[in-house]
């Protein structure tokens, strides 16, 4: 299935969601917000600030991590020696500058779950600082419709650990079984399926 406009996008999301259950769990970047290219591009820019030349695959590769994860693959695989904590605080403060207030929907989420608000639970699970959630979500004009955020640092372990949608589920009140998830990335997938959830890759229309 591969719809072409955002009609067909959003009506396939709707017949994939359509079952029993009784909350959907929305990840934030590159789900309900088109900003990955600029998460990518200020992930490039610490590092070239640093001397180190990173391949944007490399931010696509490990799509849904949370950012402390992602430096030390970056580690990894070039050599480096960032300190996570101090490249998440700078790539932070570049992305809350110069990026957010730009943030664009992804049309056919956003209004999937303008729809489903009030008929079943909201929640939002994201890889990324609650502040950096919040104010996206503010500018998407949808913060008044989730209920419950589960962001980076708030569970044991991220994504592609179960932790976060079990987190979201708990605070709903809803069994992981009854949780719908939406994601853009593989980490979240298995995450959801770590948690026992059904889950739909809103980039390729696919579910699970």
């Amino acid at each position: 299935m591969n719809p072409n406009n955002s009609q067909d996008k959003y009506d396939a999301l709707v017949k994939l969601s359509m079952g029993d259950f009784e909350a959907f769990l929305y990840d934030c970047d590159g789900t309900l917000a088109d900003n990955m290219p600029a998460h990518t591009e200020t992930y490039i820019k610490v590092a070239a600030e640093k001397g180190v030349v990173i391949d944007s695959a490399i931010i696509d590769e490990f799509a849904g991590l949370p950012i402390l994860n992602v430096v030390e693959k970056i580690n990894e695989r070039y050599q480096s020696n960032f300190d996570p904590e101090e490249f998440k605080a700078q790539k932070y403060k570049l992305f809350l500058e110069q990026y957010i207030e730009h943030t664009q929907p992804i049309d056919y989420v956003v209004n999937h779950l303008k729809s489903h608000a009030g008929l079943v639970r909201i929640a939002v699970v994201s890889g990324s600082s609650r502040i950096a959630v919040e104010k996206t979500l503010q500018i998407l004009g949808i913060d008044h419709l989730v209920e419950v955020m589960v962001c980076a640092g708030e569970t044991p372990q991220g994504k592609p650990h179960p932790d976060p949608f079990l987190k979201a589920a708990e605070l709903l009140s809803v069994a992981p079984e009854k949780c719908l998830v939406f994601e853009d990335g593989n980490a979240g997938v298995q995450a959801a399926e770590a948690a026992g959830m059904r889950w739909i890759r809103i980039d390729k229309f696919q579910a699970g």
